[in-house]
């Protein structure tokens, strides 16, 4: 990270069950590419926003979707009265390749079918957090397959029970993937902090991190 060497080694692992982290999965052109993609989603219309909760309060990270919008607590067709920025098929594959190398990791995954029709992607500057919450809207309870780009944030991972202990931190770096499904596919999970100058050089982002899920929402 920041042209500097990893100290220690970062193993691809099972976290927990039907949880795995692959390190550095995607390549710098990779990275770079996907920040080019996220720059273009996130201008207007539909571009990218600040969530506002239903009781008032405003979310730190800013997201734009791709397929369906998110808004609490349900998935839309529509935002700002036009229609959500369409899905991309080569996202979808990028997707299905990520949790096919996951799936080699856990018997918990099953990596075929996968269909994914839509993205979150969120961008984190340095005073960003995502509060411990489930990926509970879509209908389906297929893997989530998670991206990571620019600078490293800490990812939370709880239990499926509730937002209390037990929970462990891994660090995800740039061109990180994360997989969630199986038993913790509906784990609480969040993002306690983002830790600034760690992104790699080249990539096109020099400050901040992106994050982007895929999902299926299982909806027509």
């Amino acid at each position: 990270m920041g042209g500097v060497e990893a100290l220690v080694p970062r193993p691809a692992r099972e976290v927990a069950a039907g949880v795995v982290h692959v390190p550095g999965w995607l390549d710098l052109d990779a990275q770079a590419e996907l920040v080019v993609a996220c720059r273009g989603w996130a201008r207007g219309p539909a571009g990218m926003r600040r969530v506002r909760l239903p009781g008032g309060g405003v979310m730190s990270v800013r997201t734009v979707c791709l397929g369906w919008h998110w808004e609490p607590y349900r998935y839309v067709r529509q935002v700002d009265g036009v229609p959500v920025k369409p899905f991309p098929g080569w996202l979808g594959d990028l997707g299905r390749r990520g949790l096919a190398d996951a799936a080699r990791l856990s018997p918990a995954l099953t990596a075929d079918p996968y269909a994914p029709d839509v993205a979150l992607v969120n961008f984190y500057d340095a005073d960003a957090r995502m509060g411990l919450h489930q990926d509970r809207d879509e209908r389906s309870v297929a893997p989530v397959v998670s991206l990571s780009v620019g600078d490293a944030g800490v990812f939370r991972l709880g239990n499926p029970l509730g937002r209390g202990r037990p929970w462990q931190d891994v660090v995800l770096e740039s061109g990180d993937l994360l997989v969630f499904g199986g038993p913790n596919r509906l784990a609480f999970h969040g993002v306690t902090k983002v830790l600034p100058g760690t992104a790699p050089r080249g990539i096109g982002l020099d400050a901040g991190r992106l994050n982007l899920t895929l999902r299926v929402t299982g909806l027509p």
